[in-house]
């Protein structure tokens, strides 16, 4: 007879702990026992191929990107998926492919905008997307574009989205400007500018910042989490 209420006790709590397993992994989606991770999975289900992300840097020349742009973005980049998986084709140091997800943890507090070009739908078919990819190889590798010139020898995050969409796409996103339309008299930004160029600033240099891609009106918003 002990022995019979023993092994009920025994039932009652494996049941017990199950069941509060289960209730806590429902209302706590991040319980360190499942492996899902919801944001993530959110995230890939509301964004397509080709799709631009923002994010504010922690860098100190980023820091001066956004005063000098008067943005909180100061770093882009463009959203591929590639076999199936999520990535961000960027221009840091190197060039390369990051994984969507370690992307997003590089931002300040992991926040970031997703924006797609209003008639993608129509516009970014299968063709033009693996036209764009094709396009983008020529830059995978290359060095960071520090000095923000407007050359395919080094390039900068806005100048690479511009350019694939541009060029790949025919889609020219925003107007291009010089550097001197920017708001360069902040002193990080100059501390920057002194160390980039000294006194031989390229006030006439065409750039594009992430800002001007963020203005777009061929954009819309498709995820704001800021």
């Amino acid at each position: 007879m002990k022995k019979q209420k023993y092994i009920f006790l025994i039932v009652t709590f494996l049941f017990s702990f199950g069941l509060a397993l289960f209730v806590a992994m429902k209302v706590f989606p991040n319980n360190p026992f499942s492996k899902t991770k919801p944001e993530t999975n959110t995230v890939s289900n509301k964004i397509h191929d080709g799709d631009i992300i923002f994010q504010t840097s922690q860098s100190a020349q980023c820091e001066a990107v956004r005063i000098a742009t008067n943005s909180k973005f100061s770093h882009c980049g463009i959203i591929y998926d590639i076999n199936g998986n999520w990535f961000v084709f960027e221009a840091v140091q190197p060039v390369k492919l990051t994984p969507l997800e370690e992307w997003i943890e590089h931002g300040k507090d992991n926040k970031y905008v997703v924006k797609r070009l209003k008639n993608a739908d129509t516009v970014l078919t299968p063709a033009v997307l693996q036209k764009m990819k094709d396009y983008s190889q020529q830059f995978d590798g290359k060095e960071y574009d520090a000095y923000f010139e407007w050359t395919n020898e080094r390039i900068y995050c806005s100048e690479l989205v511009w350019k694939i969409y541009k060029n790949a796409a025919g889609i020219e996103l925003s107007k291009l400007k010089e550097l001197k339309d920017f708001n360069l008299q902040d002193a990080r930004v100059q501390k920057i500018l002194k160390e980039r160029y000294g006194n031989d600033i390229p006030l006439e240099e065409k750039v594009v910042a992430p800002s001007d891609l963020d203005d777009s009106n061929l954009l819309i918003t498709i995820i704001d989490n800021y």
